[in-house]
């Protein structure tokens, strides 16, 4: 919204440059950067897995750490588990980021060129009013879909991040599945996968009609 509502200026080529970083990075390979960089030549991060090697989590209630630990108010647990999620989470998410910015802002700026947002600003509303209340939600359409794929491209991303992070979720389950030939469980996981897109696609034409009436109408 920034780069559309500021073109050319000098917050758009940072955050231009920025969303293509973070589409042209694989995943793998930053996940491989992070835990170089941050945890084995600086220190400044936690080394892989869901909490560290001493610490004794909270007791399994849900089996979300970071749930389990507010409910029973272990806040070192909570401190930590948020530690040890952020990099795995920021890893998953630079390439859905940088996707949706990029689409936003091509979206927002082919929007912004239109006669209704000419006719508003005529009228003597300001900048931020016109994206806002005219130009964001007739933008975001496209922006929906590319979220929609995003949600897609989490879970295929999963499968490496969750390797190398050692975090025991979906994606080291399929990991796992392969390597030891487990066909019944690559099966399920296939089939869990393919039931999200089609929940997430299911939203997505939801929200189509939320946001556009006019599709609600067709």
């Amino acid at each position: 919204v920034l780069s559309a509502t500021w073109p050319n200026s000098f917050i758009d080529h940072f955050l231009r440059t920025i969303s293509v970083t973070g589409v042209s990075i694989p995943s793998f390979w930053f996940a491989l950067l992070v835990l170089y960089v941050f945890y084995f030549h600086l220190g400044w991060s936690p080394g892989p897995g869901r909490i560290g090697a001493w610490s004794t989590p909270a007791d399994p209630i849900t089996n979300f750490y970071i749930i389990d630990s507010i409910i029973q108010k272990r806040w070192d647990i909570l401190k930590e588990s948020l530690q040890h999620i952020f990099w795995p989470a920021l890893v998953l998410g630079t390439f859905t980021m940088g996707l949706i910015t990029r689409t936003n802002r091509s979206s927002l700026l082919e929007t912004m060129s239109m006669d209704y947002i000419r006719t508003a600003r005529a009228k003597g509303l300001g900048k931020l009013a016109v994206v806002t209340r005219h130009a964001f939600g007739n933008a975001f359409i496209p922006v929906i879909t590319v979220i929609g794929l995003g949600f897609g491209n989490l879970l295929g991303g999963a499968v490496l991040v969750e390797t190398i992070f050692s975090w025991p979720g979906i994606g080291m389950y399929a990991y796992r599945s392969a390597v030891s030939l487990d066909y019944p469980a690559i099966t399920g996981v296939a089939l869990l996968i393919a039931v999200n897109y089609v929940i997430i696609n299911l939203i997505v034409d939801i929200l189509y009609g939320i946001i556009d009436p006019r599709i609600r109408y067709q």
